[in-house]
């Protein structure tokens, strides 16, 4: 495990309500490190998981070839005792700047649509009709953003967590990389409740079918992944569940959490456990009703 504690801080600040955050420098490289939240659904235990989750997030979507920020688990001593944090390399270190989706929106004038608003609606509508950026990629990249978010139950995804890099030096914008994962594979179970999961299929089928909702709405009702990916309505949605599908592999993916030192073996069952579950229920169902329709 890496020890935080024994880098400098800088005085670089990061936004963002989930958590405290501070900068370091790492190997003669700017990293955000992010500190449990704390747990407010849960009070048997007092900080969630989300740095795990950040990790294992952000993993996933890079062994998917979706490209996502680099993450490190770590340690850092702060007051009274040591917690368990997650560094997150700064992709704007070299003076480029983040500009989320939300700005996109409001930089189309003759809209009235707000940055911030989650209905899908609007969020096409702004894929469709923006012009800063090629269509077709933008499109695309959204939704297999929205398929992984599916598989590792992600309920926070919106429009300020994702966007782009602009070069103010050649005026140019790039996708950014995934950022912002912390809200995936329940961070606020605890061992207990990962341990009922895992044994009662209907506590599983729970968290696949029911929960978590995306952020995203439509009509003012939050999205079941489950029910809008199987229903196969969405021709953007059904090309990505062709693309990403059949490039999930699970023996891969349990690889990389099982060599994670600082998590218990209950957390990695239950991390394995899920995401099979999800896999196998929500994309592998709907793939499965797409190719054969």
């Amino acid at each position: 495990m890496i020890d935080f504690t024994k880098y400098p801080t800088l005085k670089k600040s990061y936004a963002g309500a989930n958590g405290s955050k501070i900068s370091v420098l790492y190997h003669g490289e700017i990293w955000m490190v992010k500190f449990p939240s704390i747990a407010k659904l849960n009070d048997k235990i007092h900080y969630a998981n989300s740095c795990v989750s950040e990790y294992l997030g952000c993993h996933v979507f890079n062994i998917l070839g979706v490209p996502a920020q680099e993450t490190l688990l770590g340690t850092y001593y702060s007051g009274k005792k040591e917690k368990l944090v997650v560094a997150c390399k700064d992709f704007t270190a070299d003076g480029r700047v983040l500009q989320d989706f939300a700005s996109l929106k409001n930089q189309m004038i003759d809209s009235e649509r707000s940055g911030y608003g989650t209905e899908l609606s609007d969020v096409v509508s702004t894929l469709d009709e923006q012009s800063l950026f090629d269509r077709k990629t933008l499109k695309r990249h959204f939704w297999d953003m929205f398929i992984i978010d599916a598989l590792i139950g992600n309920w926070d995804r919106h429009n300020g967590n994702w966007g782009f890099l602009y070069d103010y030096r050649t005026d140019s914008l790039e996708i950014a990389p995934v950022f912002d994962c912390g809200s995936s594979l329940f961070p606020q179970a605890d061992p207990k409740l990962m341990e009922k999961i895992i044994s009662d299929r209907n506590e599983t089928n729970d968290r696949v079918y029911n929960r978590p909702l995306s952020a995203l709405q439509i009509q003012g009702r939050k999205i079941n992944y489950f029910d809008f990916i199987f229903s196969l309505e969405n021709n953007d949605c059904n090309d990505a569940l062709k693309r990403i599908t059949p490039k999930i592999d699970l023996s891969r993916i349990n690889e990389m959490i099982e060599e994670i030192p600082s998590i218990s073996d209950i957390q990695i069952r239950f991390y394995e456990h899920i995401l099979q579950q999800r896999k196998e229920k929500i994309l592998d169902q709907a793939y499965k009703k797409l190719v054969e329709s």
